[in-house]
């Protein structure tokens, strides 16, 4: 798992599991905000069979982000 902080938000890689295999993702959440993180998923169409696999790929992912907007959307 990686983090990496914003202005007003943290980002964090994530997995979502699915009954095809494992899905990247990245978790965004208001920093000291309480409550749900909001999931992203990232790199559509592909699965992993594992999630460390998955997990890896959202690091990759999340050295990629630039920023996250006012609504929590990600910015490439």
């Amino acid at each position: 798992m990686a983090r990496k902080e914003f202005a007003a938000f943290e980002a964090v890689s994530a997995v979502v599991p699915g009954e095809a295999g494992y899905s990247a993702a990245i978790a965004v959440k208001g920093l000291g905000a309480g409550g749900a993180p909001r999931f992203h998923k990232v790199l559509d169409g592909q699965t992993f069979s594992t999630a460390l696999a998955a997990d890896e790929a959202a690091c990759a992912e999340l050295e990629r982000l630039v920023g996250v907007s006012a609504d929590a959307e990600l910015i490439w």
